[in-house]
């Protein structure tokens, strides 16, 4: 029999799913060539865990059609590739990431992850999704139609919008989960399930929103992810796994880790503990390492750059006392189990995407080359693979929305007639607690001021959704700068993602908001009326159209300026709260679990944005 021409399969769908393995049938069989032959010397077979020595792949078109001992393939292929002097693995998976915290667009965070060995992501969406919801599965599915090698399986994210407090750029529900999912098989399931109480509380407004997401992702068959921060109570964790969350990436310890195991919690480890856990789990006499997958999370393009990216992973995971193959199966066949994948990715098996990570040194997992779709996309640090150029349309490239000036005044805290001081709320940076704090603050000129003296600052948040520039205004603890006349500034604010600003005087503050609006998103810098530093995040407020290396040099830049600022700082709950630039405030303007008392954009129920997102409570922000 001849070869055929095969369907286009870089978006996964039924029926060209059909066709495609039909002829795979006749491939492995010999009654079809394949396209080309890999000889490996070392091939790791993740589902029994064991090396198979002197091994070929055959490959048709993007897919693996046989393995076995070299020599065996009952059939014919034009092209032979020798790497018998290198050790084959799967391509590395993602169970858990945001792209967007990378900061780069898909096509580029490609170029960026592929020669680090990564093949394919899943993609928790809810922050593009904040942005622009209905457009959400298009962004994420346009660079692999236009011929990117890495796969993306989006997750619609749960948190849209994360709180009933919060609104803009998208509203998901039962009918909108439905709807992604029927719309592609490569919707994998719903994004990390953030928002705990309105998960267990039946009075809370997102309550039956939430639900009707779980319901919807369940009738689809598909995976529905977790976000257990802070649930370590014997009861919290059982009520989490009877929730059907199947999955938490916010175990910070060994205990709680393995309490979650022992739920039935699938669990997707991060980098900052992951040597805490995995000795823990060691000593505890885990065996079965299954359930567990290892996850980036959020990792800028500029940190990918100077650490790496799942490759990195694996190789804290073997410092901290795993054997290579079991770090390898943590991302490979073990989130491609649990996200429901195995069909496409996961493994060098037939019917799989031909992606291969070929290694020079397994202990050290050193990356010699990198295949995807069957061709090989980088060779050492470079790559080689399709970039393809992307005209991303105006709900892409333009979605800061304020149509207005904003002005100083609009960042002033008015006093009551004739105080000569008011008692403030505070917050602070990850201020995970039941109360907020109070302070007695200065008045002048019929406004409420900061205290440097104290640590005190002023913390705003900017609505870029409505074309009107809402802002929302309070006093914050330990952040932001010390320097007269400065502020920054960013459109990354998870996870609503409206514009955040910390600033020293109220001008400097408006001057960041202005520039922002200007050039689209990203961060901005000033001090002294004028612009330090910029970064530009185009698409989405997020993400830029450029390569890493061209954004790490304008972060490099940003840090730079920032040096010649003095920062306010006092150590928070996080021990990821850093002294000097504040980048960290990115995710401190977070509304889940565990954060009671935080500050959104104005809305109705929290007409001054000041709202305790577990209770629904709202206080002034001066009284």
């Amino acid at each position: 029999m001849q070869s055929v021409s095969l369907p286009d399969d870089l978006l996964v769908n039924a029926a060209d799913e059909v066709a495609i393995r039909q002829d795979l049938v006749l491939v492995a069989l010999g009654k079809r060539p394949a396209d080309k032959i890999v000889h490996v010397g070392r091939l790791l077979d993740v589902h029994t865990r064991t090396w198979l020595d002197d091994h070929e792949i055959a490959i048709r078109g993007r897919r693996i059609a046989w393995t076995g001992p070299a020599g065996t393939f009952p059939g014919a292929a034009p092209t032979r590739e020798n790497r018998s002097d290198l050790a084959a693995v799967p391509g590395f998976g993602e169970v858990h990431k945001h792209i967007e915290s990378s900061h780069v667009t898909p096509e580029h965070e490609a170029a960026l992850v592929l020669p680090r060995g990564n093949t394919w992501t899943c993609e928790a969406s809810h922050e593009f999704s904040n942005v622009d919801g209905p457009h959400n599965l298009e962004f994420w599915l346009t660079a692999r139609r236009h011929g990117s090698p890495m796969k993306i399986f989006p997750l619609p994210g749960s948190a849209v919008p994360p709180t009933a407090y919060e609104w803009g750029g998208g509203y998901y529900d039962h009918d909108e989960q439905t709807r992604f999912m029927k719309q592609s098989l490569m919707v994998a399931g719903l994004d990390e399930v953030m928002d705990w109480p309105a998960v267990w509380n039946p009075s809370n407004p997102s309550h039956k929103r939430l639900w009707g997401m779980i319901q919807a992702t369940f009738e689809n068959r598909g995976v529905v992810e977790g976000h257990g921060a802070g649930l370590r109570d014997l009861n919290s964790i059982n009520a989490f796994a009877a929730a059907g969350l199947a999955s938490d990436h916010e175990g910070w310890t060994a205990e709680e880790v393995w309490d979650k195991l022992r739920h039935g919690i699938f669990i997707e480890i991060r980098p900052h503990s992951m040597p805490e856990i995995i000795q823990g789990l060691l000593q505890r006499g885990l065996e079965d390492w299954s359930q567990i997958a290892f996850a980036t999370d959020d990792r800028s393009a500029s940190d990918t750059l100077k650490m790496g990216a799942t490759d990195y992973n694996v190789r804290l995971a073997i410092q901290s006392g795993l054997s290579p193959e079991v770090a390898i199966q943590c991302v490979t066949i073990n989130p491609a189990r649990h996200m429901r994948l195995t069909p496409w990715v996961g493994s060098i098996a037939p019917g799989r995407f031909a992606d291969i990570v070929l290694l020079d040194d397994i202990e050290k997992l050193s990356i010699r080359e990198v295949w995807a779709d069957g061709e090989p996309v980088s060779r050492g640090s470079e790559y080689l693979g399709a970039l393809p150029s992307i005209d991303w349309p105006d709900w892409a490239s333009k979605t800061v929305n304020i149509k207005r000036r904003i002005a100083p005044e609009d960042f002033a805290i008015a006093a009551e007639p004739g105080r000569d001081t008011m008692q403030a709320a505070l917050l602070r940076p990850f201020h995970w607690h039941d109360d907020f704090i109070t302070m007695e603050l200065p008045v002048d000129n019929g406004a409420v001021q900061r205290d440097p003296t104290r640590n005190v600052t002023k913390f705003s948040i900017v609505d870029r959704f409505s074309g009107e520039g809402k802002v929302s205004c309070m006093f914050w603890l330990g952040c932001g700068p010390k320097t007269p006349d400065t502020a920054v500034g960013c459109t990354v604010a998870h996870d609503k993602h409206n514009l955040w600003i910390v600033g020293s005087s109220d001008e400097a503050m408006a001057m960041v908001a202005n520039r922002v609006a200007e050039i689209g998103g990203g961060w901005v810098l000033v001090s002294g009326g004028k612009v330090l530093a910029e970064v530009c995040y185009e698409i989405g407020g997020l993400m830029t159209q450029r390569p890493a290396e061209e954004l790490d040099a304008e972060m490099q830049q940003l840090y730079a300026a920032a040096e010649n600022i003095e920062w306010l700082y006092e150590p928070t709950f996080s021990p990821r709260w850093y002294p000097g630039f504040p980048e960290r405030l990115q995710f401190a303007t977070l509304t889940c679990a565990p954060w009671r008392w935080v500050l959104v954009a104005p809305c109705e129920a929290a007409p001054q944005g000041f709202v305790n997102v577990a209770t629904g409570q709202t206080h002034p922000v001066v009284w």
